[in-house]
């Protein structure tokens, strides 16, 4: 199996929701599930079913967050060299060619991106298209409205 690229803020994230997976979500849905045994007929006890269902939730988080974890290769954008070009990691400040406007991403994992925190996947097509560029370049991106032109602006790794 390929390793998946992932910041070291984003494993940080999840080995943390990992912890409290175990340490407090899991023990609390066994004493859930005890407690609902003690009701007891178990064919018509909602309260078990439900705690059951909720434990195979947790469970299943935690084995996704486990394999994640196994299957990550962890980047730590601070400690990549500034050649000035876009790469996982990067931070990169934009400047639409149409609007003007300026934005900033940082370029993600899957499983860390998050647009409203500015934060893309190394998937995405805006990723794709500024991977391997450097400050000053022009790209264009295919959007669902449309192509779209970016200058990078900036490249900062932190």
């Amino acid at each position: 199996m390929s390793r998946t690229p992932m910041t070291l803020k984003g494993s940080e994230a999840l080995r943390a929701e990992l912890k409290r997976l175990k340490s407090e979500a899991r023990p609390n849905i066994i004493k859930a599930i005890a407690e609902a045994r003690g009701h007891g007929d178990l064919s018509e006890n909602a309260e078990y079913h439900a705690a059951r269902e909720q434990q195979g939730f947790i469970e299943g988080r935690i084995n996704e967050i486990e394999m994640k974890l196994a299957n990550a290769e962890i980047i730590d954008p601070t400690k990549l060299p500034n050649t000035g070009k876009v790469v996982f990691g990067a931070i990169v400040e934009l400047e639409d060619q149409d609007e003007g406007a300026r934005v900033v991403y940082q370029i993600a994992g899957e499983d860390e991106a998050d647009i409203r925190a500015g934060r893309i996947s190394i998937t995405s097509p805006i990723a794709r298209a500024l991977v391997g560029k450097s400050q000053g370049d022009v790209v264009d991106v295919a959007a669902p409205g449309g192509t779209r032109s970016y200058e990078i602006v900036a490249v900062r790794f932190e």
